[in-house]
């Protein structure tokens, strides 16, 4: 594992990252991390202030089996299913790290300090399965710095309404469209509004919306490469950067109007845009691109490791990089619907494939586990 050295994590484009008012958290958490310092370290050194994990992490982390054959072969004696390994190792993982952050979650009175696990992708087009899933793992995890993730679908907006009304901080994943974010803010919105009516404080629920980048260019990128004209070339990599900046107009939109100055005063606390998937996916861009080019006031940034590396080490901060391009944002959508490629059409195929994604990696982590159980003389069920 590539571990991020002092120097490197003291690195002035960081710190200039933080200091504009993005906050920075790991998309990356696994047993050997926490164990060995790496995330400690991170948080001590690196601006980091949260932590981020999806069922591909998990699977690639637990996948390895490093740092989890003392767990596994507990569970193997003690003949659990699959199901319930995998879920007593993450949340394991997620409480440690959470430990972690603790210090960070206090000094910024909840707003930072945050570990997000999700719940089983197998579960994203099931409300009522989401909500139940959701509070098992707040209480099995059992600390106040954990996100629940819930996936932005049709199913999980009614979740993420009723999960918030609990007073269970979400972090709502797999946002592709500018519709489906202003649905979510929606959600949240009625959440918060179900907590106080039910008499819940507000001031401890937190909740980001995690606004997807990369995946964005890479579909748009690939059409417009068919379409292989000038005009078609020169819209490459705009794509995304033009919808995450009209989802922060958004955003600015619905935290400044009248059903928001209603809650803020009962002491909520604003739903965060989190900008996800800002790993670059072509070589031919800047490995940076989806950090210099999404710098704004109140949101967060998670990266994998590679993308906090190469942000401290010749990112370019250079103060708000958002709030003064929506006309363009919208020109450059429009230039593509123009070519006849239908916004609408690939945000939604982004949404199903993110899901099925998902499902992929929780298939092949449970697999994994079951090999592992199998490996020990247990049959896994």
């Amino acid at each position: 594992m590539i571990t991020v050295t002092e120097a490197t994590a003291n690195a002035g484009a960081l710190k200039r990252l933080s200091d504009e008012g993005v906050s920075i958290w790991l998309d990356d958490l696994s047993r050997r991390r926490i164990e060995s310092g790496s995330l400690a370290g991170l948080v001590a050194t690196g601006n980091v202030v949260g932590v981020t994990t999806n069922p591909s992490i998990f699977q690639a982390a637990i996948g390895s089996g490093a740092g989890y054959e003392e767990q596994l072969a507990d569970l193997a004696v003690r003949g659990v299913t699959v199901d319930e390994a995998v879920r007593m190792m993450t949340t394991a993982d997620v409480r440690a790290a959470a430990d972690v952050l603790r210090p960070v979650y206090e000094a910024s009175g909840g707003r930072d300090g945050r570990v997000s696990i999700e719940v089983d992708p197998r579960l994203a087009h099931d409300t009522a399965a989401t909500v139940a899933e959701a509070r098992q793992l707040a209480w099995l995890v059992d600390r106040p710095n954990v996100m629940i993730k819930i996936p932005a679908t049709e199913a999980g907006l009614p979740a993420i309404t009723e999960v918030t009304g609990a007073g269970i901080s979400v972090n709502v994943t797999l946002i592709f469209s500018l519709e489906r974010y202003r649905e979510v803010m929606d959600a949240y919105l009625a959440g918060l509004e179900n907590a106080r009516a039910a008499g819940l404080g507000l001031s401890a629920v937190h909740s980001v919306a995690s606004f997807f980048v990369s995946r964005v260019d890479s579909e748009i990128d690939k059409r417009l490469a068919l379409l292989g004209t000038d005009e078609a070339l020169a819209l490459r990599g705009r794509a995304a950067l033009a919808n995450a900046r009209l989802a922060y107009e958004a955003y600015e939109q619905v935290f400044d109007g009248e059903r928001w100055r209603a809650l803020e005063g009962a002491g909520a606390n604003r739903q965060r845009p989190l900008w996800a998937s800002t790993g670059v996916k072509d070589p031919a861009y800047k490995d940076t691109l989806y950090v210099d080019e999404l710098v704004a006031p109140g949101t967060v940034n998670t990266m994998p490791e590679a993308t906090l590396n190469a942000v401290a080490d010749h990112g370019d901060v250079r103060g708000d990089t958002v709030t003064g391009g929506y006309d363009r944002a919208r020109a450059d959508l429009a230039a593509v619907e123009r070519l006849g490629i239908a916004y609408d059409e690939v945000v939604r195929q982004l949404e199903d494939e993110g899901v099925a994604k998902f499902e992929v990696a929780w298939q092949d982590l449970l697999d994994a586990v079951t090999k592992s159980l199998n490996s020990k003389g247990v049959d896994a069920q």
